[in-house]
Formats: C-alpha cells, structure tokens, sequence
C-alpha cells in the first residue's frame, strides 16, 4: 500500500470592520475598564450591546454601565486550550450576567478545575494589563464572593474611540487526499498534468474527485491533459496578499488545459495585465524543484475559438 499523503493547511482571513456609535462605546470602554451595556424601549440592558433590538427592530443608542461583577448562568468545561484561547490551560467557557445587565456575556473563567465551577456562582473580570479596545481587554473572569462592584459613572467622553476592528479567522487542519487526488500529485512532481475521465459522461476532471459530481459514478481512467491551455476567463489582482510575493496587478485566471473537461486555476505571467484575454492560449512555466507550475504565459499561438471553450466557462 503507498504512503497516504498529508499536509497542515491553514485558511486565516484577517477581517477588518468599521464600528458604529454602540460597538465604538463598548470596546472603548473595556480599554477604560468600563462595561457599557445598551438600555432598550422596554427598559432591558442588553451586554455585550447591540446597533438594534433583537425583539423590535428598533435602534438603539442608549448607553448603560454595569458592573464588572456578574453570575454565570452556564457554562462548560475546556480541558485542551486551542491557540488564541484566552488561557493556556484548562479552564471553563462562562456565560455571565453582569451585575444590572439582562442578558449574558461569553468568555473565559479560570478555574482549578470542573468542581470548582457552577451555575450561579459569583465572579468578576480580570482585567488584561495592556488593553487596546477589544473584547481581549477582559483577559477572563475569576471566582469572586461579594455583591456588585461599584460603577464608575462613565458613559461616554473617551478620549480617542476605538472605530474599527480587525477579526482573525483563521482554520488549522491537516488535509490528506484520496486516491485520484494522490495520482494527481504524484503526477505534478514529474511535470505531468493527470485527470480522470467519467465512464459516463466522458468528462475529464482536473484535479480528479475520485466520482463525476454530476453522473455521481467512480472515475478510474486516468487522462494526460496539456500542458498547454486556453484562458477562459479571468481577473486582474489589485490588492496585494499577504505572503505572497507577487506584485500587483496581476492576472488570475481560469484555464482549461488541452483534453480537459473543466478549467483549473493558474496565475498568468509573461504578459502585461491588460492585454490578458479570453482565447488566449498559454502553457505552464515551472520552477528549479517546484512542484506545480508557478506560471502561465503565452504560447504564441492564435487565440481559440469562443466556440472551443464557451462550455468550460
């Protein structure tokens, strides 16, 4: 049997978002160590707040402190922190009801372990020493027998307001493919582009599935297709990527390679970016030791036909 093939991907998207007048007074607050919740219609204060009622739609601007000390309402047991957890070891995740708020807060609570934690116990914010106006500021929440803190008083007139936030979402996993995608790239270490044609439809796939996604049947015939190409469609890149050395603009595009029932992805080279088209045919350009072509540029050839590729839009 061959060695089954693995690899660690990651999928990290940094999102960047402006902040309204209510989000802005939060985490501007938390930087202050103030908890600011927002007061509805119907006299509820709602924390974290929001722009909006959940229940009538309404807007919401009327901004209300609360303590920093609260009840947890639930909570489970995290035995194995991930990276980027706001603790490295064992803790609980805790919903809090803040002292004079009406709904919970998520977030960490040190404890020793599960039988020290318990719905209804009293716990308080552990404030971070270095705070930048995020929901980070409050490091986690710790074990506290008292009644509610005192409230400072302040709602507004920070100076400076946070107004924008940047979420890192980003995905660790390890990917390991079947065995038509194994074939595949086995075949890309030789330089060679290997599909696997549907018995059925007689479609080519490239990079092979294992199975046709539209017959639903196994594929197994394996397909030498290109090297050479035709664009089929494409987009010019203006915003350089993040560790990616490439500078912009640049052409993505999609290419069905010669024999192939669907066209692939590729970064197109060789060329300037506007005068990339549709029809214009093209071949891979590879690397000392790479392992997939870096490139596409121009073969020379007379562009294709709309007609020879119009289905493989």
């Amino acid at each position: 049997m061959s060695e089954v093939l693995k690899a660690p991907l990651v999928v990290e998207f940094p999102f960047t978002r402006s902040l309204g007048p209510v989000q802005s007074a939060f985490l501007t607050g938390l930087r202050e160590r103030v908890v600011l919740g927002v007061r509805t219609s119907d006299g509820r204060t709602l924390v974290p707040p929001v722009e909006y009622d959940p229940v009538t739609a309404d807007e919401l601007h009327d901004l209300a402190e609360v303590a920093p000390t609260g009840t947890v309402t639930t909570w489970a047991w995290n035995h194995a922190p991930r990276r980027g957890q706001p603790l490295t070891t064992p803790f609980a995740w805790v919903l809090v009801r803040l002292d004079g708020a009406d709904t919970a807060l998520l977030h960490a609570l040190d404890a020793p372990g599960p039988d020290a934690v318990r719905t209804g116990m009293r716990v308080r914010i552990r404030w971070a020493p270095e705070r930048t106006g995020a929901v980070t500021d409050i490091a986690c929440f710790e074990p506290y027998d008292g009644g509610p803190a005192p409230l400072t008083g302040r709602t507004d007139g920070h100076v400076d307001p946070v107004t924008g936030i940047v979420a890192a979402a980003r995905l660790d996993y390890t990917y390991s493919p079947g065995r038509a995608q194994s074939a595949y790239i086995a075949g890309l270490a030789d330089r060679r582009t290997l599909g696997e044609r549907c018995p059925s439809c007689r479609k080519v796939y490239v990079p092979p599935r294992g199975a046709c996604p539209t017959c639903g049947v196994p594929t197994a015939e394996q397909v030498e297709v290109g090297p050479r190409g035709t664009v089929t469609t494409f987009c010019i890149v203006n915003i350089k990527a993040k560790n990616l050395d490439i500078e912009v603009p640049y052409v993505y595009a999609h290419i069905a390679l010669d024999g192939a029932g669907l066209a692939l992805h590729g970064r197109i080279g060789g060329i300037p970016y506007d005068q990339v088209r549709m029809g214009l045919r093209v071949e891979p350009v590879w690397t000392q030791d790479a392992r997939y072509p870096d490139h596409y540029r121009p073969t020379g050839e007379p562009d294709a036909e709309y007609d020879t590729y119009k289905e493989l839009l």
